[in-house]
Order: structure tokens, then C-alpha cells, then sequence
């Protein structure tokens, strides 16, 4: 048997159309466009390129985005729900709950056709903002501001989390948050969810997984943990010398490094741009000084004692966005999953139309065996029958 890959780092699992990732040039791509000429397209439109496989035209858009508003609202029973949930959770984890008791109300909740999953699809991809919206305000004992049809996937979110309408930078922001959360390849939270479905599991399942996946620090919810570091740090000045308290301790530093890029991840830029213009627009630098001294301290560290540069990841300043537009921190990686639910359930679709259960195989090693190809037993070792 071959030798295992730890974390199967380079072994190609399966074929894919729906989005590819150059780590040497650092470049990424949603069904053959770059991400960076999709930024200026509403949520809607990236979100049916990757479910449907196209970019819509006008009609479709406009259609697709009616759908989309129209299925906005929970429903009394979802709130009700929500308002059973521990309020001292992260919103992932009532959001897991929200979906699970979703998939209960399905009359096609096994029904793995194309035309089901796609009715599905639209019913996950809008509900998401509202259920993520709507727990945070009864966690602070505020009620749930209803979906506004007349704003933007985007828009409606902060609406729905402020009850007050977003500026004009902040609902582009958010919208273009959740399009470069969109979609990353065979990230581990696709991956999972494409192993349920791969065993003809439901819709609701498969992002079930994908929900639990992206909770873990080490994936999606290192968002949160960027947001509790910026707060450690008092003034933009600290930054250094947190950073070499961190690496002297041996600690993780969030948001930095990646398994796939060997470069500069393409989002990361864009994120940073994203967090100047909010912070400028707040008259407020602190948060986006204190990220960018962090990024240079690091940078500066990992050169010196490497001879190998480490760049910030997706999360870093995507969290400091997300301070900048007043996300709690703990909603920080269910807004992570507003903008992926819609590359899940690509992935999702894309294993049913040709699926082959996923069942790797692992190489067993006995606790205390010697390494490979040495003699069990020494030449010179007589065995007594």
C-alpha cells in the first residue's frame, strides 16, 4: 500500500468544474472567473453560477433573486426554535439546530432529484441570513427583525441584525464578504459535505456537515479568534511585541498561513482594501493599523528566521471587516457560512449527478511496530517454539 498523506496534503480526491486555485500564482477561479471580476455582481448572481453552473442573464437573475427574497422569511416555528437555543453558544451551533428542525418540515426531505435539491437550495441559501440575524437578537433579548425585499442579499443581513439599514460601503461589503466566501475548492468543509452526499444522504445533511466542519478553529472559525486577538491588543503599537510573546510561547497566531497557497491567498488583498475603506469611513484606524502591524511583524519574523515569508489567510482581516461592520464575534464564522452555503451546495449537486461513495483507505500500524521494511525479529534472535 502507498505511503499515507497526513491530512491528505496533494492527494487529488475527485474532479471538480466548480472552482479551481492556483497556490503558486495565487489565483482563484468560481467555475473559470476569477473571483476578483465577480466582486462587481450582486450575491445572487455568483450564488447561481455555482449552484447552476452559469451566470445568469437578466431574466434569471431577476427571477432567481425574486425566489430568493420570497423564501427569506423562517417561519414562527424556526424562531421558536432558536428561542429554545443556550444563548451562550456560537451561532453556528444554532444554526446547525435550525437546519436540522428545517429538513424535519420538508416534505422532500429524502428526495435527491435535481429539481428538489434546487427548490432546496433556494430555501437554504435565503434563509441563512435570517436564522443567523434572528439568534442574535433574541440572544440579547431583542426580537427578529423580518427580511426587507427591497434591499440586497447583503444588505438585508445587516438590516435584519441592526434593525436599521446599512450605509451604502457596508452593504457592498457584506455583499462582496459573502462572494469571496463563496467557494474554495475542496476546502475541508466541502469536502465533508460532499462524503455525506456521497452516500446519497439529503440536501439537509450534507450542510449539516458542512456547518459542523466550518465551526473548528483550525477552518472557518479562526475568523472569530482574529476578532478576540485584535481586541487583545490596546493600541496599534502592542503589535509587535504580542506577536513575538505569541511565537516565544509557542502559540498560534490566527490567521496566518495557508495549506494551498505558497503565495499571497488573492482574497486576502481584497479584504485589506475592504477594511481600509471601512475603517476611513468610521474615522477610526485602530483595528486596520493593529492587523497591518501584525501582518508586518510576522512577516518580518518568518523571513528572518525561515528565509520563508507567511502571509495572512482569508480570515485575518476578514474578521477585522467584520469589527468594522459590528458583527459579534460570535457570529463571525455563521456570516462565513451565508457566502459558502452557496459553493456547498455545488459541491453537493455536483456529487449526485455522478456519484461514487468516498471511502478512502488507511494503512494500519500496529502501536509499537518498527518502521518499515526492518525485520520484525533480529537475524541473530533465535525463536523458541
Amino acid at each position: 500500500m502507498e505511503e499515507a498523506k497526513k491530512g491528505l496534503e496533494n492527494i487529488i480526491a475527485l474532479e471538480t468544474s466548480i472552482s479551481s486555485i492556483d497556490g503558486v500564482k495565487g489565483v482563484l477561479k468560481y467555475r473559470g472567473i476569477l473571483v476578483n471580476d465577480l466582486l462587481d455582481m450582486p450575491y445572487d448572481a455568483v450564488s447561481y453560477l455555482l449552484i447552476r453552473g452559469k451566470l445568469p442573464d437578466k431574466n434569471e437573475l431577476a427571477a432567481y433573486s425574486a425566489l430568493l427574497k420570497e423564501r427569506r422569511p423562517a417561519g414562527e416555528n424556526v424562531l421558536n426554535v432558536l428561542r429554545t437555543c443556550n444563548f451562550n453558544i456560537e451561532a453556528m451551533d444554532a444554526l446547525r439546530t435550525a437546519i436540522s428542525y428545517m429538513s424535519h418540515c420538508d416534505p422532500d426531505l429524502s428526495d435527491n432529484s435535481e429539481e428538489a435539491n434546487l427548490r432546496k437550495a433556494a430555501n437554504l441559501v435565503a434563509k441563512f441570513p435570517t436564522i443567523i440575524a434572528a439568534f442574535s437578537r433574541i440572544a440579547i433579548g431583542k426580537e427578529p427583525v423580518p427580511p426587507n425585499p427591497a434591499l440586497s442579499h447583503g444588505a438585508n443581513f445587516l438590516y435584519m441584525l441592526r434593525g436599521s439599514k446599512p450605509t451604502e460601503l457596508e452593504a457592498e461589503i457584506m455583499e462582496k464578504d459573502f462572494i469571496l466566501s463563496a467557494e474554495h475548492e475542496l476546502n475541508a468543509s466541502s469536502f465533508a459535505s460532499r462524503i455525506t452526499a456521497s452516500t446519497l444522504s439529503d440536501l439537509y445533511s450534507a450542510i449539516i456537515t458542512g456547518i459542523c466542519t466550518l465551526k473548528g478553529p483550525l477552518h472557518g472559525g479562526a475568523r472569530m479568534a482574529v476578532m478576540d486577538m485584535i481586541d487583545e491588543i490596546a493600541v496599534p503599537e502592542d503589535s509587535e511585541a504580542y506577536v513575538l510573546e505569541k511565537m516565544a510561547n509557542n502559540e498560534k497566531i490566527m490567521g496566518f498561513g495557508h495549506r494551498v497557497y505558497l503565495t499571497q491567498d488573492p482574497r486576502t488583498g481584497i479584504f485589506k482594501k475592504l477594511a481600509k475603506e471601512l475603517a476611513e469611513s468610521r474615522g477610526n484606524m485602530k483595528w486596520y493599523e493593529t492587523g497591518e502591524n501584525i501582518e508586518n511583524a510576522i512577516f518580518k519574523v518568518f523571513t528572518e528566521k525561515t528565509h520563508k515569508p507567511i502571509y495572512p489567510n482569508v480570515d485575518f482581516y476578514s474578521g477585522i471587516v467584520y469589527k468594522y461592520l459590528d458583527i459579534p464575534p460570535r457570529l463571525a464564522t455563521a456570516v462565513f457560512a451565508i457566502g459558502r452555503i452557496s459553493g456547498w451546495i455545488a459541491h453537493c449537486m455536483e456529487q449526485y449527478s455522478d456519484n461514487r461513495v468516498i471511502r478512502p483507505r488507511a494503512k494500519y500500524v500496529k502501536a509499537g511496530q518498527p518502521p518499515e521494511n526492518e525485520p520484525l525479529l533480529s537475524p541473530k534472535k533465535k525463536i523458541v517454539v
